[in-house]
C-alpha cells in the first residue's frame, strides 16, 4: 500500500507527545511538526525521536523523517490536517490552548486530545467548531502500545481520525458515549485499587502480586479480553455456561473486593515495596526493560 504523506502537528513534547511524533514521522512518513512552550523540552525532542525510531524498526518499515521542532504554537499548526494535543491534565490550560490551535489551524483540521482523564464534553465546551474535536486517548508509550480511545460526537469526523490512526498500525476503539478514563484506564484503575487492597490487607508484597499478574492473568490478556476468556473458560457453553456455573462465585468475588485509601501508612508500603521490587534499577532501566519486552511481545503476536 502507498503511504500518503500528510501534514500533522504536535503539540506538547513530553513522552507522550514525543512518542507520538516519531510514529507519525517514522511509520506514517507524515510531515510532523512538534511545538511545546517549553525551550528544555523542544531541545530533547530529536534525541527522545530517535531512540523511539530505533525501536520502531524492530516492528515497522520505517520510512519517514526525523519531527521538525518549530518555536511557535501556529507554525506547527499551520496546514496540519490532525493536531495532536499532548498538554497536562489542566482543563483550563487546554481550554486556552485550543483557543489557539483553533486560531492557527485550517477549518477541517482534527484537534484530537491525548487527555487520559479528562472527558469530551468539558475539553469541547468553548470550541467554536467542537465537532472537528476528538479525544484520542493512547497507551503509553504510544509508538509502541497500539491502542487508541476514540470519543467524539462527528460520525465522519471519527471515521477519518480511525483511519488515521489504524494507517499507523494502532487499533482504534470507539466509545458509545464518554467516560472518565475512558476504556482502558478505567480497567487499569479498577485492577490497581485490588492489587493496593491486597497490600494493604497484608494478603501479599507488592512484588508477589506484581508477579502473579505478569505471570498469570497478564499473559492471557495479551491475547484475549477479559469477556472473552471467561468466554473460553466456560468450555463448550461459553459464557452462558460461565454465568450459570461460576457466576455467582463471581458475584461473591465482587463482593471481597477492596476499597483501599491511599493513606500515609499505605503509601510508605507501597513506595517500600516498588524499590525492593526494582533492585536498584532506574526509572530508566525499569522503562527500557519494559519496552524491550514489550517489543518482543508485539513481534510475536
Amino acid at each position: 500500500m502507498v503511504k500518503t504523506s500528510l501534514s500533522v502537528a504536535v503539540i506538547g513534547a513530553g513522552l507522550i507527545g514525543t512518542s507520538w511524533a516519531a510514529l507519525f514521522a517514522a511509520v506514517g512518513g507524515h510531515a510532523v511538526r512538534v511545538f511545546d512552550p517549553s525551550p528544555a523540552a523542544r531541545a530533547e525532542v530529536a534525541a527522545r525521536a530517535a531512540v523511539m525510531t530505533g525501536q520502531l524498526a524492530a516492528l515497522h518499515e520505517v520510512t519517514g523523517s526525523a519531527p521538525v521542532v518549530c518555536d511557535s504554537l501556529a507554525e506547527a499548526c499551520s496546514g496540519a490536517v490532525l493536531i495532536q494535543e499532548n498538554a497536562p491534565e489542566r482543563l483550563d490550560l487546554k481550554r486556552a490552548l485550543y483557543a489557539e490551535i483553533e486560531a492557527a489551524a485550517a477549518a477541517d483540521a482534527i484537534i484530537a486530545s491525548s487527555t487520559s482523564a479528562l472527558v469530551w464534553s468539558d475539553l469541547a465546551r468553548d470550541l467554536a467548531q467542537p465537532r472537528r474535536f476528538v479525544t484520542a486517548h493512547p497507551f503509553n508509550p504510544p509508538h509502541l502500545m497500539p491502542l487508541v480511545e476514540l470519543f467524539g460526537t462527528d460520525p465522519a469526523v471519527l471515521e477519518r481520525a480511525k483511519e488515521f490512526y489504524a494507517a499507523l498500525g494502532r487499533v482504534p476503539v470507539v466509545l458509545k458515549r464518554e467516560a472518565a478514563g475512558h476504556i482502558a484506564g478505567r480497567l487499569s484503575a479498577a485492577l490497581w485499587r485490588e492489587a493496593v487492597a491486597l497490600v494493604a490487607d497484608g494478603v501479599a508484597t507488592v512484588a508477589d502480586i506484581d508477579r502473579a499478574l505478569v505471570n498469570g492473568p497478564g499473559l492471557r490478556w495479551a491475547v484475549v479480553g477479559p469477556h472473552m476468556g471467561y468466554h473460553l473458560g466456560g468450555g463448550d457453553g461459553g459464557m452462558a455456561s460461565y454465568l450459570e456455573t461460576l457466576g455467582p462465585s463471581q458475584e461473591r468475588r465482587w463482593a471481597s473486593l477492596g476499597t483501599p485509601a491511599l493513606t500515609p501508612e499505605v503509601r510508605a508500603t507501597l513506595v517500600a515495596g516498588i524499590a525492593e521490587e526494582a533492585a536498584g534499577r532506574s526509572v530508566g532501566e525499569l522503562a527500557a526493560a519494559r519496552d524491550r519486552a514489550t517489543i518482543a511481545i508485539l513481534k510475536s503476536l
